[in-house]
């Protein structure tokens, strides 16, 4: 005997909760997810690497001698607003063409001009090696010849991961980004171990960025014959170029800035805390990196929405168990990985690292929205970061009178930072957020 069946209609739950449940079963839940997982995943092994390298030269070095290798990953990071915002212009129209032939163009018209810039920074830089290596305290101009050469490859170097990232290549994209720090890593420890010292470390960096320019080769969708006239758009790059350079100079200004004021071992630990932050900033970054094609391809503003909202509560959740770890157990992390030689007297080095990874949490999210907003139109508040950026130099210029002082300087810096960052995209969303409830 048969029954008749009914169907059963599931009512989604109203009110916030239920949007909530309705994003994350969402499909676009599932491709920032997956992204993400890669570029996760790809970055977390990246920044081991990196780590190592700066744990390997750390422990080898000295502290004192250890200062000039980070100043040189420092200059290296502050070339990358120029790298990065390659990276992002290259990816964002890519990611909103659909044609293959347009997208091969673009991703030949910005590595020609990607080479030309690239040799332009490293010849200025080559130039300038003896005005820099003065200011740094670097025993010789020599390591910025070095120096210059990565820089050379490091500009084209953005635009060919640029085109990984449009395409949503991921774990090509992934396998350029471990590529380098892999050379890094075993040039730099053989090169020191073999008795060349700091060099080893200033040409293990340039080597890893020849490498990684080299491999993998361009996904083969970007090679096909291109179209004839595929400009990019002063105002993408103008956008990219401010948000590139307000990025890196808040990331990394401090540690050069430090080096200059500072004697010799306390650049060195300063750069060792800042070392373990950054541990949490290129993990998190990972998930913007993820976001940003995603939400540049979508038409609808509620999907670019969702794509917001569960990168946003991935890197948010990230950045509470980092600071949560670091906080119960600091002592433990710094005699762990850098030994006694980093015990600075009269220089609380726990309350360091966990106000620094505290300090970096909040612009973790501050890139979250910034990167968002710049995926969907020419957002201002790129330049909100670059006068931020700037008020930190002038900050730690005024106030530089110990290292938590300048830690300190950064952090309200960074909080007014994500006031006026997150004010104008909650005054956008209150009509979505009023229809979600």
């Amino acid at each position: 005997m048969s029954f008749p069946t009914e169907e059963v209609v599931v009512v989604p739950p109203r009110g916030m909760w239920g949007r909530v449940l309705e994003l994350r079963h969402h499909p676009t839940h599932a491709r920032i997810m997956d992204g993400s997982a890669t570029m996760l995943v790809g970055s977390a092994f990246v920044s081991l690497l990196n780590f190592a390298f700066n744990l390997a030269a750390a422990r080898m070095l000295g502290p004192a001698e250890f200062s000039h290798a980070a100043a040189a990953v420092t200059l290296l990071m502050l070339a990358s607003c120029i790298n990065l915002a390659f990276q992002l212009v290259t990816a964002k129209l890519i990611a909103r063409s659909q044609d293959p032939s347009i997208r091969a163009g673009i991703y030949a018209t910005l590595l020609k001009r990607s080479w030309v810039i690239g040799i332009a920074l490293g010849s200025t830089v080559a130039l300038s090696s003896g005005p820099i290596a003065h200011y740094l305290r670097l025993p010789s101009p020599q390591y910025m010849l070095v120096l210059a050469v990565g820089l050379v490859f490091y500009v084209p170097l953005g635009a060919k991961r640029g085109g990984m990232q449009g395409t949503c290549k991921f774990r090509r994209l992934a396998t350029s980004l471990t590529s380098e720090s892999l050379v890094k890593l075993l040039t730099a420890v053989a090169l020191i171990w073999g008795g060349v010292g700091v060099m080893g470390a200033f040409i293990g960096i340039s080597a890893s960025v020849i490498v990684a320019f080299l491999l993998p080769a361009a996904d083969q969708e970007l090679r096909i014959e291109a179209a004839p006239h595929t400009p990019a758009p002063f105002s993408e790059a103008l956008q990219a170029i401010i948000f590139f350079v307000g990025q890196v100079v808040i990331n990394n200004i401090d540690i050069l800035m430090v080096k200059h004021f500072f004697a010799a071992d306390l650049a060195g630990l300063y750069a060792a805390v800042a070392l373990v932050g950054r541990l949490l900033y290129f993990a998190t970054w990972s998930v913007s990196s993820a976001m940003f094609p995603l939400s540049a391809g979508e038409r609808d503003e509620k999907d670019s929405r969702r794509v917001l909202v569960i990168s946003l509560g991935f890197v948010t959740a990230l950045a509470v168990v980092f600071v949560s770890f670091l906080a119960a157990f600091p002592q433990f992390i710094i005699d762990s990985l850098f030994g006694a030689g980093f015990h600075v007297p009269n220089t609380d080095v726990a309350s360091l690292l966990t106000m620094n990874a505290l300090e970096v949490s909040i612009y973790a999210v501050v890139v979250v929205l910034i990167t968002y907003e710049m995926s969907r139109r020419v957002a201002n508040t790129a330049w909100i970061q670059l006068l931020v950026s700037g008020a930190v130099v002038i900050g730690v210029y005024g106030f530089h009178s110990t290292l938590m002082q300048v830690i300190i300087v950064q952090q309200v810096l960074l909080i007014a930072l994500l006031i006026a960052v997150s004010t104008p995209f909650f005054r956008r969303s209150h009509a979505y957020l009023k229809e979600a409830v």
